[in-house]
């Protein structure tokens, strides 16, 4: 019996072996060496992660009518969207996820400036194909509440869904004060949670308390602009929402504001 059992294992074993070269193959082919290519995926997965938690809390709020979720809601997904991004790509990249921080991170020097359009594009692809997912994940909803009429404007707006509107009260250059502020809080705070040398986060808090960062901007901050306070999460979206059947509109309302949360 034993003779048996030893001829067994060495079959299995020997079945095992090419099994396990050829894995090793695959995988060997599958890696990606170079760290550009590498963090502009990175900067995509994370930023997909982010947006599609983000926007669906937006849609399922505004297309379930207040039934399956409040404006806290929408502050909580961007949140934890946050967090969740964070932890995907923060091991490769950093996790920037926001065309602001990788830009703050170039003019300290802590990040090359030929590396800023690997990042950007991958933030840019990440969110735009988030934009798609969430199209996507609730279409018969957004026919359903707009009777197939898509627009940015009027009693069934949707174009918020996926990207940020100003209030109607609010004037171009108050929208843009808001955005400045609170995108300086954003990048203040992450600069305090980071800084080991004052009184940083505890190891491995990061992603979680940048999170709540952004949740508590959001619920303060948020009612003037809807808080983009990021690039890349504002443009691809809108982008996308132009193709996709909301048309130039997305560009043109709130006198012209989509170029305020890309440059403020």
């Amino acid at each position: 019996m034993s003779q048996r059992r030893v001829k067994l294992r060495l079959v299995s074993k020997s079945r095992l072996e090419p099994e396990s070269k050829m894995l090793e193959k695959i995988q060997k082919m599958l890696t990606i060496r170079s760290n550009s290519v590498r963090e502009l995926l990175a900067e995509a997965l994370g930023m997909y992660i982010l947006m599609v938690l983000g926007l669906s809390s937006v849609a399922q709020t505004v297309l379930g009518k207040g039934e399956f979720g409040q404006y806290l809601s929408i502050n909580l997904g961007f949140g934890i969207g946050v967090t969740m991004g964070i932890h995907a790509a923060g091991g490769i990249s950093g996790a920037h996820l926001n065309a602001a921080i990788t830009l703050t991170h170039c003019m300290f020097g802590n990040l090359s400036w030929r590396k800023l359009p690997v990042y950007l594009l991958g933030q840019f692809l990440g969110s735009f194909l988030a934009a798609a997912t969430i199209f996507g994940l609730y279409y018969d909803a957004l026919h359903d509440y707009t009777n197939g009429n898509f627009t940015v404007t009027g009693p069934t707006a949707t174009a918020s869904i996926f990207s940020t509107y100003p209030s109607p009260y609010m004037s171009l250059t108050g929208g843009f004060f808001t955005e400045f502020i609170a995108t300086v809080m954003l990048l203040l705070g992450i600069l305090v949670i980071h800084d080991e040398k004052n009184n940083g986060a505890l190891k491995g808090t990061h992603a979680l308390l940048t999170g709540i960062l952004v949740l508590g901007i959001g619920m303060g901050m948020g009612m003037n602009t809807g808080y983009a306070i990021n690039p890349s999460r504002d443009l691809p979206p809108r982008i996308f929402t132009a193709i996709a059947g909301w048309g130039v509109d997305v560009f043109r309302a709130g006198n012209y504001w989509w170029w305020v949360p890309v440059v403020a």
